[in-house]
């Protein structure tokens, strides 16, 4: 017979005290995704099917350029952030620590990949 009271018990496994904070990110990412996709289709739509020098054209000015840049940039974040819920939720140990820093360096550096070739498009 075990005399270990309930607080004993769950000693450890409790709030990780970002939860809250986690969740409002996602919601605040998949609001500005929600106006950014349907932007970016448009704006993505108007280009496609041009040539490299026409394409080069219309993402040299701002508007189309930055909708692709806040699209991509919003979109690899709130990947990173639901892929995280996702490896937390199924893996543990150091799998959990390994999966989410390497996901985490990909999210990044597609970010930076994203950003990089907006930018050599607009200039």
């Amino acid at each position: 017979m075990s005399f270990i009271t309930d607080r004993k018990r769950v000693d450890g496994l409790g709030s990780a005290k970002d939860g809250t904070e986690h969740a409002w990110r996602m919601k605040l990412s998949s609001i500005g995704l929600t106006i950014l996709v349907p932007l970016f289709i448009f704006t993505f739509g108007a280009a496609y099917g041009g040539s490299y020098e026409d394409v080069l054209t219309y993402y040299s000015s701002p508007f189309p350029a930055l909708v692709a840049a806040l699209t991509l940039t919003v979109g690899w974040l709130h990947f990173k952030d639901g892929v995280q819920v996702l490896i937390e939720d199924y893996t543990h140990g150091l799998t959990r620590t390994g999966l989410i820093v390497a996901m985490t360096c990909l999210s990044y550096a597609m970010v930076a990949a994203s950003l990089y070739a907006i930018v050599r498009l607009a200039l």
